[in-house]
């Protein structure tokens, strides 16, 4: 084909609209077979960054877990911690919560008590068991003379999760190092946990509360000089539900006077 004929095809196919080369022979992708040396091999020096990106992030996670462990053990103060919560991001849960939850009651108290998570009633007022099944709690501590000035109440987490599902370990994890702190600032003589979530991860036990309850344990923060009695008793929300378990409790709450009283003597 002559220089000619081949402006006139050009010029054709531009008219035409095409605006691309294409090979002279078609070719049926569908079948098209690649071969062995048309398979393209992944650079070793990519793989070789990609793990080092990779280790860099898990070495990232474990520098701030270390970091998470180690940073409320310095904190002096309860007013401290509370700033120290309200600032922390480190807890999906702040996302979707309407406040932070920290605690409520005297915290000069010798009785201290953990629940769970805040509810929806909680979420909404920053203060820790205020809906119904908070009502109970303090129907229960008035069944041993005392009240939320004569006690202190806070939670596992701080933030509620959302539709008041069971929180996930992780979720659980990232509060502990303030719930210990928390725990070691107060001092308390006894220690309640209330429900199953706060006995499993304060106690670290598999047992369900039904096993954990009804038993004297001593929590050592390692800060304290004198471990502190603990024992664990079902959360009012279980007994809103559960009617029956209502023996027990009261049995549980028995026990936690008597044994506020013995300290009590001692001084």
């Amino acid at each position: 084909m002559g220089a000619g004929s081949s402006l006139s095809l050009l010029r054709l196919l531009v008219g035409a609209g095409a605006d691309e080369a294409i090979e002279e022979l078609p070719l049926n992708r569908y079948v098209h077979k690649v071969s062995k040396e048309q398979i393209r091999r992944p650079d070793p020096r990519v793989l070789a960054t990609s793990r080092e990106n990779t280790s860099s992030v898990a070495s990232g996670v474990a520098n701030d877990k270390e970091f998470l462990a180690s940073s409320p053990r310095t904190i002096e103060t309860l007013e401290e911690l509370r700033m120290s919560v309200e600032a922390f991001d480190g807890c999906q849960l702040k996302r979707t919560a309407t406040n932070t939850v920290f605690a409520d009651g005297n915290p000069k108290a010798d009785l201290m008590l953990i629940g769970e998570a805040p509810g929806a009633e909680e979420d909404r007022k920053g203060i820790p068991f205020v809906g119904k099944a908070g009502h109970l709690l303090d129907r229960m501590l008035a069944a041993i003379d005392r009240d939320r000035g004569s006690a202190y109440i806070t939670n596992v987490l701080f933030w509620r999760p959302p539709g008041n599902r069971n929180p996930t370990a992780e979720e659980i994890d990232v509060c502990l190092p303030f719930v210990k702190r928390h725990i070691a600032l107060v001092q308390p003589r006894v220690l309640v946990l209330v429900g199953a979530v706060a006995a499993k991860s304060l106690l670290d036990l598999t047992e369900g509360i039904s096993r954990i309850r009804g038993k004297w344990y001593s929590y050592d923060l390692g800060g304290v000089d004198t471990p502190i009695d603990t024992t664990a008793i079902f959360h009012p929300a279980f007994l809103l539900r559960q009617g029956n378990k209502k023996r027990e409790t009261w049995q549980d709450l028995i026990a936690i006077r008597t044994r506020l009283s013995s300290h009590q003597e001692r001084g």
